[in-house]
C-alpha cells in the first residue's frame, strides 16, 4: 500500500508534521525507561510504579481538549512548534530530581507533549481530501513509532552517559525538531477548504463522541499502557533482562505503529466501524490466553497423582502480544476514521476530546494495573484487566451498531414512503 499525495505541500506536510509527532511521542513515553531504573533506586511498588507511569499520560490527555479547540480557530502549525518548545525546560530539570514526588510532578509538565497528535491531526487535515483523510491519518499516527525511539536510545545514554544525561539530550533533540518543524513544514496559505464552526457545549456530551472514545480508550489507551508496562512485565514476570525486555517492547511498539498508515487504508476502503469490529475480536481472543496465570493442577488418578502445569510462556506471551498490537495499530486508524466521518468540520475539537478520552487509558491503566497486581498478587490481572475493557467496548459498539442499522432502514423506509398509508 502506497499512499498518492499529488501536492507537494500536503507530501512535505504530512512528512514534517509526522517526524514531529515521533519527537513528541519519544518524550512522552520516556519515563518507560526512567520508571525502570526508578522502581529499583527508589524500591516502588506496582502501584506507586504505575501512578509514576501515569503522571505524563494525565497532561498529555487533558491537554489534548484545549490544544484541539485552539487549533481549529488558530494556525496549528505555530501551536505545534508552541508546543514543542514548552517542554524543553522540563526536560532540563529531569537531572535535578530526586525523590518520587518530584518525578512525579515533573511527569505532568513533560506530558504536555502527549497534545502533539491533537496539534498534527488538525495540521494535517487541511491538506488533504475526505477519501484520503483515512491514509493520511493512518500515515501521521505512525509517528507513535516514536515509543521505539526512547526504547533504543534511552537505555544507551542511561548506560554510557549515566541518567542524569537522559534530559538534556532529549531536550536538545526536541528544540532541534522544533526548529526544524517551524522552517521547513509548510502553512495552509490557500482559502482553508473547510469552514471552521463552532461547536455547542452539549455536542461533547453527545453519545456517539464517548462511544467513539470508547473505542479509543482501548485502541490507544492501552497501547500506552502497555508500552509503559511491558518492559517491568518482562523482567519481573519471565525473569528477563532489561536489554531483552527493551527489544521486545520495541517489537511492540514498533509494529504497531508502522502498521497504521495500512490501517488507515483498509478503513477508507473497506469502512471504519468493519475494521473496528474485526479489531476488537482478535485482540479479546489474545487477551483470553493472556489473562491466564500459570497454573498447576494435580489429578487424582487410580494408581498415582498426575501433576499439570498451565503456562503462556514467554514466547507465546511475546506472540500474542504482538497480535495485539498489529490490531491496535488497525484500530487507531478506523477509529480516526470514524470520526472524521461524522465530524469532518471539527477534527481538532472533537477529534482532541476523542483522543483525551483515548490518551486517559495510558494514565488510569498503569494505575489499575498495578493496584490489581498488589491487589490479588498475579502478574497477569492486568491482562484480565484489559479483558474486560475490550469486552465492554464490544458490548457497546454491538448495540451501537444494531441501533444504527435499524435508523438507517427507518429512513429509506420513510425516503420511499413505506409508512404512509394510501
Amino acid at each position: 500500500m502506497v499512499a498518492q499525495i499529488d501536492n507537494p505541500l500536503a507530501a512535505r506536510a504530512l512528512t514534517f508534521a509526522t517526524i514531529a509527532f515521533a519527537a513528541n511521542f519519544s518524550v512522552w513515553t520516556l519515563y518507560a525507561v526512567v520508571g525502570l531504573e526508578l522502581q529499583q533506586s527508589l524500591n516502588l511498588s506496582a502501584t506507586e510504579l504505575g501512578v509514576l507511569f501515569s503522571s505524563p499520560m494525565l497532561t498529555g490527555a487533558l491537554t489534548r481538549i484545549p490544544f484541539g479547540i485552539l487549533a481549529d480557530r488558530y494556525n496549528p502549525k505555530h501551536l505545534f512548534t508552541f508546543q514543542m518548545l514548552i517542554i524543553i525546560p522540563s526536560l532540563l530539570l529531569l537531572p535535578y530530581m530526586d525523590s518520587f514526588e518530584e518525578f512525579l510532578i515533573l511527569g505532568l509538565w513533560i506530558g504536555i507533549s502527549g497534545a502533539s497528535f491533537t496539534l498534527g491531526i488538525r495540521y494535517i487535515n487541511d491538506w488533504f481530501e475526505r477519501n484520503r483523510q483515512g491514509t493520511a491519518m493512518g500515515i501521521f499516527g505512525a509517528g507513535n513509532a516514536g515509543a521505539a525511539i526512547t526504547l533504543v536510545l534511552a537505555p544507551r545514554i542511561v548506560e554510557n552517559m549515566g541518567m542524569d544525561a537522559l534530559g538534556p539530550f532529549y531536550a536538545a533533540g526536541m528544540a532541534a525538531m522544533a526548529l526544524i518543524f517551524a522552517w521547513m513544514a509548510p502553512s495552509f496559505q490557500l482559502p482553508r477548504k473547510r469552514t471552521v464552526q463552532g461547536l455547542p457545549i452539549r455536542e461533547y456530551f453527545r453519545l456517539q463522541v464517548w462511544r467513539f472514545g470508547l473505542y479509543y480508550y482501548f485502541v490507544f489507551g492501552s497501547f500506552l499502557a502497555l508500552i509503559m508496562w511491558l518492559p517491568q512485565y518482562y523482567v519481573n514476570a519471565y525473569g528477563l533482562s532489561t536489554e531483552i525486555a527493551m527489544a521486545l517492547t520495541l517489537l511492540f511498539a514498533a509494529s504497531s505503529s508502522m502498521v497504521r498508515a495500512l490501517g488507515g487504508w483498509f478503513a477508507d476502503r473497506y469502512g471504519g466501524r468493519s475494521v473496528n469490529w474485526n479489531v476488537f475480536w482478535i485482540c479479546i481472543v489474545c487477551l483470553f490466553f493472556l489473562s491466564y496465570p500459570p497454573t498447576t493442577m494435580t489429578i487424582h488418578g487410580v494408581n498415582k497423582d498426575v501433576n499439570l502445569t498451565l503456562e503462556v510462556n514467554v514466547t507465546v506471551f511475546s506472540i500474542l502480544i504482538f497480535i495485539i498490537g498489529i490490531a491496535q495499530g488497525f484500530g487507531r486508524a478506523s477509529v480516526y476514521k470514524i470520526i472524521h466521518d461524522n465530524y469532518p468540520h471539527q477534527m481538532g475539537s472533537i477529534g482532541g476530546f476523542i483522543a483525551a478520552i483515548g490518551a486517559m487509558g495510558g494514565c488510569t491503566l498503569p494505575i489499575a494495573f498495578g493496584y490489581f497486581v498488589d491487589l490479588i498478587g498475579i502478574y497477569s490481572a492486568c491482562f484480565m484487566l484489559l479483558y474486560s475493557v475490550l469486552a465492554a467496548c464490544m458490548i457497546v459498539m454491538f448495540f451501537a451498531n444494531k441501533a444504527d442499522r435499524f435508523k438507517q432502514r427507518m429512513e429509506e423506509a420513510n425516503e420511499y414512503n413505506f409508512l404512509e398509508q394510501d
